[in-house]
């Protein structure tokens, strides 16, 4: 394949993955119940994840591959805090 062809379809990748950021952050503001936001902020935080690691393929540096971790971590730790906290009340036992 030639390099013009995989710039394109990491810019098509791109703009997907804000799309599907842009339906995932609605879906945080209207969402009706606390579930649904919580499964839009798990979204929306993979969606990053994945924009910024494309980002990375993209360009020479490792310093998106590292963002990408921390985002991943911070994600599922908000993630599991929140699903414990809409299941019993409370996040610290």
């Amino acid at each position: 394949m030639t390099q013009a062809l995989v710039d394109s379809m990491f810019v098509l990748a791109e703009i997907l993955l804000v799309l599907a950021m842009a339906c995932a952050a609605a879906r945080l503001m209207i969402g009706p119940r606390a579930q649904d936001r919580v499964l839009a902020l798990d979204t929306l935080y993979v969606d990053a994840m994945l924009l910024i690691l494309a980002f990375g393929m993209r360009e020479p540096t490792a310093l998106y591959f590292e963002a990408a971790l921390v985002i991943a971590m911070l994600g599922f730790v908000s993630t599991a805090a929140l699903a414990k906290f809409l299941l019993r009340g409370e996040v610290i036992e």
